[in-house]
């Protein structure tokens, strides 16, 4: 047998293990750039609604999903450190940390979108979700009628009650 028949053989042979462990590896760096993107996507979905479940879990699967050893990835897990930082800090003046919040999380999701190769910029990032105002009347409005009904029912605010029809007398 010469050198030729020899490396067909294992071409033969060795073909496709190659092929089944490139596609394998292939799969694996797909599914792992789906769960950033799908990370990124939520976000940038809730911006206008940081407190709503899917963005808190989101921006908890950041430390998960983003390689600290990967520069660029490092980056967006130290802008969702600093980020963090303020979140858990309530000595700022609210309106102070409410800019800074939203500075914040627009430096985060751009940092994002530069590792996943999307084209935002941060003013387009801060400026373009839409939250519609009777979203944020019924937040409120659901806000007060709990913060009320716990008063009532721990016993701090009494129950008005009045009486409106008396039954006639037979």
């Amino acid at each position: 047998m010469t050198i030729a028949d020899w490396l067909m053989i294992t071409a033969v042979f060795l073909g496709p293990v190659v092929a089944v462990r490139l596609t394998r590896y292939l799969d694996n760096q797909k599914e792992i750039r789906e769960k950033k993107v799908n990370i990124f996507k939520t976000l940038m979905a809730t911006r206008a609604y940081t407190v709503s479940w899917a963005h808190v879990e989101a921006l908890n699967r950041i430390d998960l999903e983003f390689d600290k050893d990967h520069k660029k990835e490092r980056e967006v897990i130290e802008a969702w450190k600093e980020y963090l930082d303020l979140l858990n800090n309530s000595a700022i003046p609210i309106e102070q940390w409410g800019v800074k919040r939203v500075d914040l999380l627009v430096e985060l999701l751009h940092k994002m979108a530069q590792v996943l190769n999307y084209d935002f910029d941060k003013t387009h990032i801060k400026n373009s979700s839409y939250s519609p105002r009777a979203h944020g009347e019924t937040e409120d409005e659901q806000a007060a009628l709990r913060r009320g009904l716990i008063e009532v029912l721990s016993g701090n605010r009494p129950l008005p009650m009045f009486i409106t029809n008396f039954p006639k007398g037979e």
